[in-house]
């Protein structure tokens, strides 16, 4: 029997360009940051339609990230994904 699939928060960043999507994966794969690239959820409407998502608990060191690499971003929203 299979498991039910549950979602749990995640951190989701947008961006008006994949370059900027792609820039903010490269930092947070050098920092140790956990995430993934994503399509846009639809609870959310962002310019170049693929975001960049991590675990709730990882919001903090995205954060941090993102104002010290003075990383281009439209928005970050906590959006519940599966795991």
């Amino acid at each position: 029997m299979r498991k039910a699939r549950v979602k749990k928060p995640h951190v989701v960043v947008t961006f008006s360009s994949l370059d900027d999507a792609a820039e903010c994966e490269m930092v947070a794969r050098d920092k140790g940051i956990p995430g993934r690239i994503i399509p846009v959820p639809s609870e959310i409407s962002a310019g170049c339609g693929m975001a960049w998502a991590v675990p709730a608990e990882a919001e903090a060191d995205l954060r941090a990230a993102l104002a010290a690499e003075h990383l281009p971003h439209e928005g970050v929203f906590t959006v519940d994904l599966y795991a």
